[in-house]
């Protein structure tokens, strides 16, 4: 099909949807179910419902913008992302997937091409995971891998407030059922890379073939609150202390084990952190990353009994509880072929490679056939308010996410 794809549309909606939750440096703070979201995806509803397209909200808060196909009764192919940032996000992060696959739609809309299948635009809920943990927790329960129960009930990590109150609160709690977009063919999600490695390698794209399997864990340090002053080093059981010991040993393990792998501390809180008192409590979100499960596993193994080595001898309990974690992921083959295809068709250049983030895509695979395509970001700076990407990088994922999105929705193998 020869779109009247607008590469200036898509940055211009870019822009206008950067002012909503605007933060100094150029980026954005748009919290999952804030009214700041909330005002997101009214302005993508309104896009969408000007060119026709069915808006329906699912009980967990996923949109779904549908154009319709030649054959309604065939399975329809999913494109999307997310609209929700990091407290200090920017703003391509997300937003760059749902915006390219609406220009798609516009662009169909535009000509009166119809495909022969259906094509829905998804916004996934909370996609960030900043607010309402574990991140992709609104794709997890469209995917069945968390039950709608679970998920409405989680509580924000700033305020408590429950997910099912926050949704009924912002006016986006749907009536459509979740699992409804489990029944899809395909599912495509472009974004930017959130890494350096397609601009250092001179790249225009990258195909995502899978990625990281990840656990994260909250490990909770109990020691004893002492007064700082007056409490001898040999008699203390100083949480935070030996939670730093907990945490370089964690580096120390990667480094001799696996390399290539990935350890964060995410967050870390003391208590009760006054001045002039030994902290008796410390709590940390410890994680790894490896493209491999058995190293992963293995990884995790020698980091507990570290963990538990120090806790003895430093005289303090600890505990390390997993919360979100999810097998290496692997990509369809078929869908990544057309993205190729599609890529050489314009003249891209392109490379396969691992995606070390999480996104929504990962879950979608659970249930169907699922791919990723990335674009360069400078510096692959990314959660930052200077994340940014080029117009020409724009252009090119749109440009051959279009081919690959309308070549499945086409496909007769459905």
């Amino acid at each position: 099909m020869n779109l009247p794809l607008s590469p200036d549309r898509l940055w211009d909606r870019l822009m206008e949807l950067a002012k909503i939750g605007p933060i100094p440096g150029g980026g954005n703070n748009r919290p999952a179910l804030s009214a700041l979201d909330g005002e997101a995806r009214a302005l993508l509803k309104r896009w969408g419902e000007e060119i026709g397209l069915a808006v329906t909200v699912d009980r967990l808060g996923n949109m779904a913008l549908r154009r319709e196909g030649r054959d309604p009764g065939r399975k329809p192919v999913l494109v999307g992302s997310h609209l929700d940032t990091q407290p200090s996000g920017g703003k391509f992060d997300g937003p760059y997937g749902v915006l390219a696959g609406l220009e798609i739609l516009h662009a169909l809309h535009e000509s009166g091409l119809v495909t022969e299948a259906p094509i829905i635009l998804v916004n996934w809920t909370s996609e960030e995971g900043c607010r309402f943990s574990p991140s992709m927790i609104g794709a997890a329960g469209a995917m069945g891998v968390l039950s709608e129960a679970e998920v409405l009930d989680r509580r924000a990590l700033d305020d408590g407030e429950r997910y099912g109150d926050a949704l009924k609160a912002t006016g986006w709690d749907g009536a459509a059922e979740p699992t409804a977009l489990q029944d899809a063919v395909a599912y495509f999600e472009a974004h930017i890379e959130q890494g350096p490695v397609l601009e250092a390698e001179g790249y225009d794209l990258g195909i995502v073939t899978g990625g990281y399997a990840t656990e994260r864990a909250l490990v909770t340090v109990t020691g004893e609150t002492s007064h700082a002053g007056t409490t001898p080093m040999e008699m203390r059981r100083d949480a935070v202390l030996a939670a730093a010991e907990m945490i370089a040993a964690g580096e120390a393990i990667l480094y001799r084990i696996a390399p290539e792998g990935r350890m964060t501390v995410c967050r870390f809180m003391a208590d009760p952190g006054a001045d002039g008192v030994v902290p008796g409590g410390a709590r940390f979100a410890f994680e790894y990353r490896h493209p491999a499960d058995e190293v992963l596993a293995r990884l995790l193994s020698e980091a507990d009994a570290a963990m538990t080595g120090i806790a003895l001898r430093r005289q303090v309990e600890v505990k390390r509880e997993p919360y979100w974690s999810f097998p290496a992921v692997v990509f369809d083959e078929a869908l990544a072929g057309r993205l190729r295809e599609a890529a050489d068709r314009h003249g891209a250049s392109h490379r396969d490679m691992l995606s070390g983030a999480g996104h929504d895509a990962y879950h979608a695979a659970a249930r169907m056939p699922a791919v990723m395509l990335f674009i360069p970001c400078h510096g692959g700076i990314s959660h930052h308010p200077s994340e940014s990407i080029s117009r020409e990088w724009a252009e090119k994922g749109l440009r051959v996410l279009a081919d690959a999105v309308i070549a499945t929705a086409n496909s007769e193998e459905q």
